[in-house]
């Protein structure tokens, strides 16, 4: 199931692009290569995670391609409509804070989401600056909606090494 989804995923996005120059699929083999130790079904959300979002693809679609539980997972990892990003983060996060059982796997793929995406920024320095502090002004909402312990403490631990690394360059650059 893990190639189908990969395969899906890649037509689905298209020529979208990660970034200006890299295909979509960039992001999403970094995502499940950081989804490895959590496992097949992990891995399959990883690479369909932005799926609903940015690619347009019907929840019935992805129901009917790989059944409920996946359908219901990736809807999880779906933000919130809403006017602006700072609106629909907020209702996002808010639904999240309610997330339990079967469905923490999905906060699993948003943390390595949100990993593979502080790391992308950070590889691309300058041009990255921008949306690197975008995630730095969500870091504690974000946190506070998708953290459970016990449930991915290295991604976390990862998370928040990189971000002490970051501030700790920001503060030297000052």
């Amino acid at each position: 199931m893990l190639q189908r989804a990969r395969e899906f995923a890649v037509v689905a996005h298209g020529d979208q692009k990660y970034g200006n120059d890299r295909p979509y699929s960039f992001h999403l083999d970094a995502v499940v290569k950081l989804l490895e130790p959590y496992g097949e079904e992990a891995q399959v959300l990883g690479y369909l995670h932005d799926i609903i979002e940015d690619a347009r693809v019907d929840a019935q679609t992805l129901e009917n391609e790989f059944g409920v539980l996946v359908a219901t997972r990736v809807a999880l990892l779906t933000d919130e409509p809403g006017e602006s990003r700072q609106v629909r983060k907020r209702k996002t996060y808010e639904r999240l804070k309610k997330v339990r059982g079967e469905g923490e796997l999905s906060l699993v793929v948003l943390a390595a989401d949100r990993l593979a995406n502080i790391q992308a920024c950070i590889a691309n320095g300058t041009d990255g600056k921008k949306k690197l502090a975008m995630y730095r002004g969500e870091r504690s909402a974000f946190k506070s909606a998708v953290y459970r312990p016990g449930l991915c403490d290295e991604l976390w631990h990862t998370i928040d090494a990189t971000w002490d690394s970051v501030d700790e360059a920001h503060n030297s650059a000052d």
